[in-house]
């Protein structure tokens, strides 16, 4: 079976084959051999990407009960490499995922000629280790990811894994040769390794609400970080230190963090969105400061039954925020995580777990243990092409203001990328004389 895109192109059917046989899960995978051996003295690990998130996620690999050492770090910027250690090393560190005063010293061992610095710095930290932890800006994802099955590497990578449909369509092709190598892979969609999610969807597929005939999806908030450019800073130099206000790095909110909600529609809805149309605007956040990519986003995602999900996500302060997930059926409705009524409004399931571990590490204690055991469990790569691929068709629907339908999306030949990666190459997109980037019009812009 291929999954990867043909002369014929891609078509929905072969990604729904390819999905259902992800479905099937840890029971039939068979074990194998692969760049652990179980039973060896410790699991190398290695760090791509030192920002925060990059940093949590290092420091919930060095939390799990195996015998994991980080060994390799590689970072574009020299400060953000420095920082990440520094925060790793301290004796009582802490992140906002609930990662709180951990002494984790004692597993790292990253000497300086082990701390690789530039865009070929992965290349570096692959051969070192048995694990690489994938948390550079998601545009670098497929390059880094391919890059990792290649070399025989078990792998956790942030979402989303691209920011256009070849690079996508590149996490596919890798995706298929990590299977075939028996590769565990769990990509950073922590809601399925959250106790409350995985109760609920389940009731849900079990027909607690019947026929789920219409779903909504929110992350509204206030938005995120940005950082003023520095005189010395030349143009790449600011885009990667800014990288989540220009597509190819981010791929537009929609992309980077509404891809959580929208990949528990597909989740619940058992398939990906087969059409999407919107629209979306850069209402408030409208600066020099703030990229190329829209504050808001609405979508109507269509699903292969007929059923429609309405997306929201929004980065304006000041205005009603929600990020949850909600869904109504023919015999009741769930409103949210946790919570499903029959169509009288009588409580059926109400979720009571305080105090359920934390979803960011319960990923790497699962596939720690499978990777310690010798065990092949986790294909998650698959899942995370189909949820960023259908937050990129979202993406798709608002900028062009057209109705994008899902063969069209992931076959499309529009590349986000640069034709190099270096400190001294133009950026795919550049500012005008007044220092304003090019903003995508509904209407005008072209997608495909």
């Amino acid at each position: 079976m291929k999954t990867h895109a043909t002369k014929d192109g891609f078509t929905r059917r072969d990604f729904v084959k390819t999905s259902a046989a992800a479905a099937l899960g840890a029971s039939l995978m068979p074990s194998g051999n692969f760049a652990y051996a179980a039973g060896a003295d410790e699991i190398k690990v290695g760090l791509i990407g030192c920002g925060g998130r990059g940093t949590g996620a290092a420091a919930q690999a060095l939390s799990t009960k195996e015998n994991v050492k980080l060994v390799a770090m590689a970072d574009a910027f020299r400060d953000r490499l420095d920082d990440s250690y520094k925060s790793l090393t301290d004796p009582e560190y802490s992140d906002w995922s609930g990662q709180a005063g951990a002494d984790l010293r004692a597993r790292i061992d990253v000497p300086e000629e082990r701390k690789f610095v530039g865009f070929d710095a992965y290349k570096e930290v692959i051969p070192l280790v048995d694990v690489v932890i994938l948390a550079t800006p998601p545009g670098f994802r497929p390059i880094h990811f391919s890059a990792a099955v290649e070399a025989g590497k078990h792998v956790f990578m942030e979402k989303p894994v691209a920011t256009d449909a070849p690079g996508v369509r590149q996490v596919l092709e890798a995706a298929e040769i990590a299977k075939q190598k028996k590769l565990n892979v769990i990509v950073g969609l922590q809601r399925h390794y959250q106790t409350v999610y995985r109760e609920w969807v389940q009731r849900l597929h079990d027909g607690a609400i019947g026929d789920i005939i219409l779903g909504r999806v929110y992350w509204n908030g206030g938005g995120v970080w940005t950082r003023e450019r520095q005189p010395q800073w030349n143009e790449m130099e600011y885009q990667m230190r800014n990288w989540y206000y220009f597509n190819w790095l981010c791929g537009d909110h929609i992309v980077e963090q509404h891809i959580h909600n929208i990949d528990v529609a597909n989740w619940v809805k058992q398939g990906h969105p087969i059409r999407a149309q919107g629209q979306g605007g850069r209402e408030v956040r409208k600066g020099r400061d703030h990229g190329q990519i829209f504050d808001h986003h609405f979508v109507e995602f269509e699903y292969a039954d007929g059923s429609r999900v309405l997306s929201q996500c929004r980065h304006i302060q000041g205005c009603w925020n929600l990020v949850s997930e909600g869904f109504h059926g023919t015999r009741g409705t769930a409103p949210k995580p946790g919570e499903i009524y029959d169509a009288s409004g009588n409580a059926i399931y109400r979720h009571r777990g305080q105090d359920d571990p934390n979803p960011y590490q319960v990923e790497h204690d699962e596939l720690f243990d499978a990777i310690a055991k010798g065990e092949y469990r986790y294909a998650d790569a698959e899942n995370g092409a189909i949820a960023t691929m259908s937050a990129i068709m979202g993406r798709m629907a608002t900028y062009s203001g057209q109705m994008i339908e899902w063969d069209q999306a992931l076959n499309s030949q529009l590349s986000l990328m640069p034709e190099r990666f270096a400190w001294d190459a133009a950026p795919p997109v550049l500012p005008d004389e007044n220092g304003l980037y090019p903003v995508p019009v509904p209407g005008k812009t072209q997608v495909i």
